[in-house]
């Protein structure tokens, strides 16, 4: 399903609600004092909550917040066989991406369950069956960042390729599922942007075939709301434009706009959903400035392959200030297109 022109939707997360938040630490302290009617509430109302959040903005294609993925079932690696958790090397002082979850091979990687995506996307038609979604996956590459090899793989790009046929099997089963816009999420290009050629291999056997509109999501990080490579799209141009993909999604407003230029490389056939909100600062910018990069961007590319976002996941960012961003990046998608004339 191709996006509208100018269609103002999300990158993929939202904040999780506060009560939520304290509802998953309990069950990780101590489980045995809710039973599965509990959780499938928990979970449910937490999803109707970002769902609501998104509608109230006036979002056009949202997804379920990926709150599911952070609660008690938490995070993709939770699903793969093989793997042993590594102890956090560094627990005090600024937050930085060191403190995030790393893991060593034991054995040859399986999903046998899949990564828990149809089962997401399902909860979430449940709850939402009428809103135009799209559902964000990890590509392989990027999930295979946290994962060493230990005896079993010498290299990154062997965890990828035992990696990459589980990500295709959630792709189909996804589409199997009535999923029509499949979001991969790839931020670790950008931060290697010299392995291009390989990388763009890698996308090109995980999504050929699929059925549906796909989009690929690259950012510079931002977990605790702080970036891990360099911010530049340039060293990965013109390569990029070649990746077997509908749509690129990319981060603009935390650079000023730095690279926006370089969208003119890209071929025609070449959708992009411009990040023109910035999720790492508490400032809701004014509609006034959005209209101004929207304006920017049409200058490059015709409102019919833009898409409207926020930078990246609003995981990091206070609830209600992702919730005014929204509000005001959504009235400046309708004041572009009414002085424009396109169709709401």
């Amino acid at each position: 399903m191709k996006p509208k022109p100018l269609e103002a939707t999300v990158m993929g997360s939202w904040p999780i609600p506060g009560w939520y938040e304290f509802f998953a630490g309990a069950v990780r302290k101590d489980s045995s004092q809710f039973g599965p009617v509990d959780r499938e509430e928990a979970v449910s109302d937490a999803v109707g909550a970002v769902v609501a959040d998104q509608i109230h903005a006036g979002l056009e294609r949202i997804t379920d917040g990926e709150v599911q993925r952070v609660d008690f079932n938490l995070g993709f690696y939770d699903y793969l066989h093989g793997l042993q958790r590594l102890a956090i090397p560094r627990l005090w002082g600024a937050p930085g991406h060191d403190q995030r979850g790393k893991y060593t091979a034991i054995a040859p990687l399986t999903a046998p369950a899949g990564l828990g995506c149809v089962e997401e996307f399902k909860r979430f038609r449940q709850i939402c069956p009428n809103m135009a979604t799209k559902m964000p996956v990890p590509g392989p590459f990027t999930l295979a960042g946290c994962i060493g090899g230990g005896d079993v793989y010498r290299s990154r790009e062997e965890v990828t390729e035992a990696l990459l046929p589980i990500v295709r099997k959630e792709l189909l089963d996804l589409v199997a599922a009535g999923v029509d816009f499949i979001q991969l999420d790839e931020p670790s290009f950008a931060c290697h942007p010299q392995e291009a050629e390989y990388f763009l291999d890698v996308v090109r056997r995980t999504v050929v075939g699929i059925p549906v509109y796909t989009s690929m999501h690259m950012c510079f990080g931002n977990y605790r709301a702080r970036a891990v490579g360099w911010r530049s799209y340039a060293p990965l141009f013109p390569s990029v434009g070649h990746v077997a993909v509908n749509q690129l999604a990319m981060e603009f407003a935390s650079r000023e706009m730095t690279d926006i230029g370089l969208l003119k490389q890209l071929p025609e056939s070449m959708d992009v959903a411009v990040g023109l909100v910035d999720v790492k600062n508490t400032w809701v910018e004014p509609v006034e400035l959005i209209v101004q990069r929207i304006e920017q961007v049409l200058a490059i590319l015709p409102p019919e392959r833009v898409s409207i976002t926020p930078d990246c996941g609003f995981s990091q960012t206070p609830r209600h200030v992702a919730v005014g961003k929204s509000i005001n990046m959504a009235k400046a998608v309708r004041l572009v297109r009414a002085a424009r004339g396109l169709a709401e």
